[in-house]
């Protein structure tokens, strides 16, 4: 398992069955909830980080849990990102997950990365437009779905 830390923030592979996991998840879960109505969990299967080229983070602030992230194997190049959240916005810790995470794509050998928000989740929005991803065509599930809105990253 690997780790950076910077800042006194750590983020690190995790089990995503570990307590902490869980625990960011389902606070993950509620505020997406909130901010569009859909938790997100039926478009995430934990079975998924099963693979050997997906993975599972979480971030600590110190010892506290500050957030996670994953990214799920699509295609030999290209890696769904997954499950994004930072407890607290405006300190860089879900660009520091998102580094980590691009990081380990490429380690995996992917050359880009895609997810998905909501179009009315402005904040999910604006964050991956500062940290470089592009508006895509929406792909698989969400095509044709006029709520959703797809990204894409070049990481190599």
């Amino acid at each position: 398992m690997s780790e950076k830390i910077e800042n006194n923030i750590k983020v690190m592979e995790a089990d995503i069955h570990s307590d902490e996991s869980v625990s960011l998840l389902s606070e993950l879960s509620r505020s997406l909830n909130l901010i569009t109505g859909n938790s997100g969990e039926a478009s995430f299967s934990v079975n998924d980080m099963e693979d050997e080229k997906s993975t599972f983070v979480i971030a600590k602030n110190g010892n506290k849990p500050a957030g996670c992230g994953a990214i799920r194997r699509i295609d030999d190049s290209t890696a769904e990102l997954k499950r994004m959240y930072a407890k607290e916005k405006g300190k860089g810790i879900g660009s520091f997950i998102l580094n980590f995470l691009e990081n380990k794509a490429g380690e995996f050998g992917y050359s880009r990365l895609i997810c998905e928000t909501r179009k009315i989740n402005t904040g999910a929005c604006s964050f991956y437009m500062r940290n470089g991803f592009c508006i895509i065509p929406n792909y698989g599930k969400y095509q044709g779905r006029v709520d959703a809105v797809c990204f894409e990253k070049r990481i190599k």
